[in-house]
């Protein structure tokens, strides 16, 4: 038995509860979860906005240390410290033979299996993929990636989708080149992982936009030189602080509707914006087809940061390492399982950055 964070029903609170997990059958992990980020996805599948099969142990931004592997399982041993992944691609579908595997058709396949039973013999599914809200998983090794070498386990967590997400957005999808001007809506996780890569891809100005006055100190932290507290006026207000052209390229972090006109209409003509919050159905984002033509903007979606986290991950380490990247700095609540409905509610109310749940 391993306590663990489970969603019941959508809408429903979640319980923190003991569950039984079996030994990890052939190809599988078993995971010891040192820590796991609350991320907003957590959020959107728990109101119903994203859909995954439920009861569910949700949580997939984590990393731990491999209790023990299953058959067939190469390569990893009891001891060995792992980052989850949540989005393991297949390697065989159309967008996988593209090189586009954070497309991939069966990347979420997984959250549809049983892997897991409540004390009571109900059946469990992994979430996205990798049920981190809990003390230990049982995943696919194709869902755990080697920690790399000299980064703290517990702050390697954010990895798993916050870094893996707003590094990409700006350095594969925005492809931000240097000197260029960049505008980051909403200093959450993603949005201060989003700052801290614009600033080393080189940006020169760097806005970060966000409702809360109270998340500047964090901004600027994380490389904003610039700080706009969202309002009616902010699209002006970004124009105004690149020479009334607007930025080269907005990311948004928030997936409202109202955000995503905003941060498109930010952008300087022939500019790109970046979309990657997740809004609900009900968010409709309304352009005329003459302002498509005559700004000549590029509006993208942006899934996982366009990223190949077995790529990728070593480069994000090496920035840390290197001290251009600062896990630590994006994270602003430790907490204990106890603290996720907590977590949800300060995202909801639009405070601080990344809540941890150490174990």
């Amino acid at each position: 038995m391993v306590r663990a964070a489970v969603l019941p029903a959508v809408g429903a609170p979640l319980e923190i509860t003991g569950i039984e997990l079996p030994e990890p059958g052939p190809g599988q992990v078993r995971v010891r979860l040192a820590a796991a980020g609350v991320c907003h996805s957590d959020l959107s599948l728990s109101d119903g906005t994203m859909r995954v099969p439920v009861p569910a142990v949700l949580g997939h931004e984590g990393a731990g240390t491999v209790v023990s592997v299953g058959e067939g399982v190469t390569g990893l041993a009891p001891g060995d410290g792992v980052v989850l992944n949540w989005a393991p691609s297949c390697g065989s579908c159309h967008a996988c033979s593209l090189g586009e595997v954070w497309l991939c058709a069966d990347a979420l396949s997984g959250s549809a299996a049983v892997y897991a039973r409540t004390a009571g013999g109900t059946d469990l599914h992994p979430g996205l993929n990798v049920a981190a809200f809990a003390e230990e998983t049982v995943v696919p090794v194709s869902c755990v990636l080697p920690l790399p070498d000299g980064i703290p386990l517990t702050d390697a967590a954010l990895l798993g989708c916050a870094v893996l997400t707003g590094y990409g957005a700006v350095h594969h999808c925005a492809q931000v080149r240097p000197g260029e001007t960049v505008a980051v809506f909403g200093v959450g996780g993603v949005g201060l992982a989003a700052l801290q890569a614009a600033r080393i891809a080189g940006a020169s100005t760097i806005v970060a936009v966000d409702v809360s006055p109270e998340k500047e100190e964090l901004a600027r932290a994380a490389g904003a030189t610039e700080y706009v507290v969202a309002s009616d006026g902010t699209a002006r207000e970004i124009r105004t602080l690149t020479g009334k052209q607007g930025v080269d390229v907005a990311v948004e972090c928030v997936g409202r509707a109202v955000t995503i006109r905003t941060a498109w209409e930010s952008t300087r003509r022939g500019g790109r914006t970046v979309v990657v919050g997740i809004g609900g159905k009900d968010q409709q984002v309304t352009f005329n087809a003459l302002e498509l033509f005559h700004w000549g903007r590029t509006l993208t979606g942006c899934v996982y940061g366009n990223s190949d986290p077995a790529r990728d991950l070593p480069v994000l380490a090496a920035h840390v390492r290197a001290g251009r990247l600062d896990l630590g700095s994006l994270i602003t609540e430790r907490i204990s399982l106890e603290g996720i409905p907590a977590a949800f509610e300060n995202m909801l109310a639009g405070k601080g950055g990344r809540a941890l749940i150490v174990f």
